[in-house]
């Protein structure tokens, strides 16, 4: 599903594709990066019990077994955090492509050249997909700038809005005790996303 196996196998290009097969490979993908997810949630459980094991293990060969286990299972689960950093990006990068579509679709009237992405473009977009430390954030804005869509792109459609950050930062409180109850910061994350989205857009 890697986008460069898109541009060097028989499949047909993503440049090349409309915006329904465009969206038939986002609904992949969106899948793909599912069972990731659910994948290093079981070994992030797998790794608790362990854990706990371990601290109530009083022989020291049993211990050591039990931490060998936690250190497999650490790296399998940062293997699978690459794939799906990875996947998050291929499916920025559909994403972006088929809102290009859709706006080249409409503006097509006017002799707009929106949505033309060509293959050297993607090329570059699969090499930072591929590269670790560039992270889905910094992607983002590689991805913006190369499709030049700037802010005309809905920040809903990938990464983080800042509403998303305001849930982030509730998980946080609650992470660290400041927030202890789970309904008192259920309906915080939920006011605040609901003023992100009701404020009016700057510019």
């Amino acid at each position: 599903m890697a986008l460069l196996n898109w541009l060097t196998g028989k499949n047909k290009s993503l440049s090349s594709m409309n915006r329904q097969e465009l969206r038939r490979q986002e609904l992949l993908l969106d899948k793909e990066c599912s069972q990731l997810l659910k994948r290093i949630e079981k070994i992030g459980a797998e790794k608790q019990t362990l854990f706990d094991r371990g601290a109530g293990e009083k022989m020291p060969e049993l211990r050591r077994m039990l931490a060998q286990q936690f250190e497999v299972k650490t790296s399998e689960q940062l293997m699978i955090s690459r794939q799906l950093n990875i996947r998050s990006k291929e499916t920025m990068t559909v994403t972006r492509l088929r809102l290009l579509r859709e706006n080249a679709e409409r503006a097509k009237a006017h002799g707009s050249k929106l949505g033309l992405v060509s293959e050297k473009d993607l090329i570059r977009l699969g090499k930072l997909i591929e590269t670790d430390a560039i992270t889905t954030e910094m992607y983002q804005k590689r991805l913006d700038e190369i499709l030049s869509l700037g802010a005309e792109v809905d920040e809903g459609a990938a990464g983080l809005s800042e509403a998303g950050r305001q849930v982030m930062d509730i998980w946080e409180k609650m992470d660290t005790g400041l927030i202890a109850d789970k309904t008192e910061a259920f309906d915080e994350a939920d006011r605040r996303v609901r003023e992100q989205q009701s404020a009016p857009a700057e510019g």
